[in-house]
Parts: structure tokens; sequence; C-alpha cells
């Protein structure tokens, strides 16, 4: 059985020493168009830093799911009052609400395309009419070696991501990149 943690749980404590806050600018200007208290669901949020504390301090009602169990722990010692679920992003409990918001911050390309495709479908599903999604991606189409774990890496390229949104019934809103060189879409949900 392969982990669903796409190796992280193993190298969770790596990967908190290494991350930085690199982001949470784009986090939480995007948090900005949200209504106090709307409700957020952060898929991958590891410890929850920087992205869920960004959402946390702009006044969201924040859930969270990261497949890690070591991450999930880190997450409830850095963020107690926050509901966090141990399960993967291909399914889960999470699925039985609805949220005015949605980010998937360095998680889409860890998936496979089917995974993906499964994951933008299902955050529309997810989404009330004009919620919002923030993910992060390549621009370009291509594979690569995650340079923490090692696993293989996919960005479907921004015409794949675009085409995959319209279907699911979002509208594109823009890309952004941030200081790291990440690149951001976000989308609103054109669902009635």
């Amino acid at each position: 059985m392969s982990d669903p943690s796409n190796g992280y749980d193993t190298l969770s404590d790596d990967f908190i020493r290494a991350r930085s806050q690199v982001g949470r600018d784009v986090v939480a200007q995007w948090a900005d168009g949200l209504p106090d208290g709307s409700a957020v669901i952060d898929f991958g949020a590891g410890d929850g830093a920087p992205v869920t504390q960004a959402l946390v301090d702009a006044a969201l009602q924040v859930w969270a799911v990261d497949a890690s169990p070591r991450m999930v722990a880190a997450f409830q010692k850095n963020l107690p009052n926050v509901p966090v679920a141990c399960e993967t992003v291909e399914s889960g409990r999470f699925y039985e609400r609805h949220y005015d918001g949605a980010v998937a911050l360095g998680l889409m390309f860890l998936l496979p395309e089917d995974a993906q495709v499964h994951l933008i479908r299902r955050v529309a599903d997810i989404l009330v009419p004009g919620g919002q999604f923030l993910f992060t991606a390549p621009q370009d189409a291509v594979t690569w070696d995650d340079a923490l774990t090692g696993q293989p890496s996919l960005s479907l390229g921004d015409r794949r991501y675009r085409t995959l949104l319209a279907d699911a019934k979002f509208d594109y809103v823009a890309t952004c990149v941030d200081a790291g060189g990440n690149h951001y879409y976000a989308a609103r949900n054109a669902g009635t």
C-alpha cells in the first residue's frame, strides 16, 4: 500500500523546519476578499504554518485536512482550535458540508492527474455559488521529483488547469506568482 501523504509523513520534521512564510501574503490578500467568518477548507494543511494561520488571522472559520498523521499532530499543537482531519483529499468527511472558500497550496502537483481532476471537481461541489478556490501549481506542464521526498510531481500546465476549472463550472479569476516563484490560480465557483 502506498503512502497517502506522498512521503511527507516520514519527512514531516524536515518539512516543518524548512517551511518559510513565502506565500503568506498571497493567502492573506485572497482571504481579505472573503467576508469575516466565511467557512474555508485548507487541503494539505501540513502543520498549519503559514497558510492556515493566515486564514485564521483573517477571521475565517477554517477546517483543515492533511494525509500525514505527524503533520496533523503538529497542526493540532499549533492551532488547537481549528478542526483538522487526517485524510486524503481524494475522500473524506470534509466533503459532507459546503464552504465559502478552499485552498490547496503545495498539494495539487503532488497528486496524480486523475486525483487532480477529481479534486477540482469535488471542490466545485463543496463550494457555495461564488465560493473562491486558490491553488498552486507550476504554469508549465512538467514532471519532476519532489525535492524533499523524491516522489514524482506533476503540473498539468496552465491551459489544462484553466480547462479543468471551466469544466467544473469555475470562473477563472487570476494567477499570480509569490516571492518564491510559486504560481497561484484563483477561481470562483460559478455554480447556481
